[in-house]
């Protein structure tokens, strides 16, 4: 099993809070761990988004808390209506979502303070919480900063490699059904993730000036990589959809999607090795040439099937949507390999690669 990053973050919060509480005598300690537990925040651009909207959702929990308490008791009636009333307001003033939980926490462990003192007793578990906020905003701003890219870019690597494979099986009749649909759902679900690692890289900041504008190349440049997978996710499924309409058609015909398949492919592949400096661009370009010259004469045979009595109209329609999603996805791959190459032959000194290996699991 591997821990992450934010496993250890979530580790060290919970000791800084701890610690916290009992420098400055706050009892008991383990509410400001609770707190910050729940605190942490997957990227630093988060922890300063959150940190604010934190204190106001747990400011309106402890004063809806207290205004109940004192009007009406704590009994768990009260407490269950306080919850509701706190989430509301939350939602009212349109803060975060994620900050419900640590406002619910704040509502229960001021609401189970005793009656005597209660302003006091009350104010004191509010610090608690507000000191585990604290220690977790340290801990997401100075320890272990998150490698977003190195993952995207393997994440998103891995998964092109898995669609790649299937493809190229299920065009040559060697893939197995069954495996095949029920990695599909996974391939999708994966997509789903790389999308939200997306949004995290987006979402970090650069605080030098020269940093910035190699980021938001990045950040372009990443959202058509992860566009580009998707499209050859949605070739696979459309391949695999139309499985018997191809089973059946001409030898030639499979020989042709074959073929420029399998330059589609290398070419991917090519395109994200050549990314982190492991392929020239110069070797490319015979590559280039092939698969266009096998769209044009894939394109130009499939048309040509339509008239003849080798194949009927409607397979040859029901097929058609597979040609056209080919066809999208050698455009994808053309804009990312420019994009790639803008990369690198503009503004060299400030375009960095920052990949890292990943540790074997």
């Amino acid at each position: 099993m591997k821990l992450g990053a934010r496993i250890f973050k979530t580790g060290l919060a919970v000791m800084l809070s701890l610690y916290l509480a009992m420098w400055v005598g706050l009892e008991p300690p383990m509410f400001a761990a609770l707190a910050a537990a729940i605190a942490v925040q997957p990227s630093l651009y988060r922890t300063f988004q959150t940190i604010l909207e934190q204190v106001q959702a747990n400011i309106i929990g402890a004063v809806v808390a207290v205004i109940f308490v004192m009007t009406f008791g704590h009994h768990p009636f009260v407490v269950g209506l306080v919850v509701v009333l706190a989430i509301s307001i939350i939602l009212k003033v349109k803060l975060e979502p994620t900050t419900i939980p640590l406002a619910i926490v704040t509502v229960i462990i001021i609401m189970e303070s005793p009656a005597t003192d209660f302003i006091q007793f009350a104010a004191g578990r509010f610090t608690l919480v507000i000191s585990g906020v604290l220690s977790a905003f340290i801990i997401n701003l100075f320890f272990l900063p998150p490698r977003y890219e190195t993952k995207l870019y393997h994440q998103l690597s891995k998964a092109t490699e898995d669609i790649n494979q299937w493809t190229m099986l299920l065009i040559r009749n060697a893939a197995d059904h069954r495996a095949l649909k029920k990695d599909l759902n996974r391939l999708e679900e994966k997509m789903v993730k790389l999308e939200n690692l997306y949004l995290l890289y987006k979402e970090e900041r650069n605080y030098f000036m020269k940093n910035k504008y190699s980021k938001a190349r990045k950040v372009v440049l990443y959202r058509q990589m992860l566009i580009t997978a998707k499209k050859s996710l949605f070739v696979l499924k459309n391949l695999e959809r139309r499985s018997e309409e191809l089973s059946i058609m001409p030898d030639e015909t499979y020989k042709k999607f074959e073929k420029q398949l399998d330059y589609l492919t290398a070419y991917h592949d090519r395109i994200l090795l050549r990314y982190i400096g492991k392929v020239h661009s110069s070797h490319s370009d015979e590559l280039i040439e092939k698969m266009n010259i096998g769209k044009e004469e894939l394109m130009n045979y499939y048309f040509s099937l339509q008239n003849q009595a080798c194949i009927d109209y409607n397979q040859w329609l029901h097929l058609l949507p597979a040609v056209s999603q080919m066809i999208e996805y050698q455009e994808q791959l053309e804009h990312l390999s420019h994009l790639v190459d803008s990369f690198f032959t503009y503004h060299q000194e400030h375009n960095e690669v920052k990949i890292e290996a990943l540790e074997e699991e």
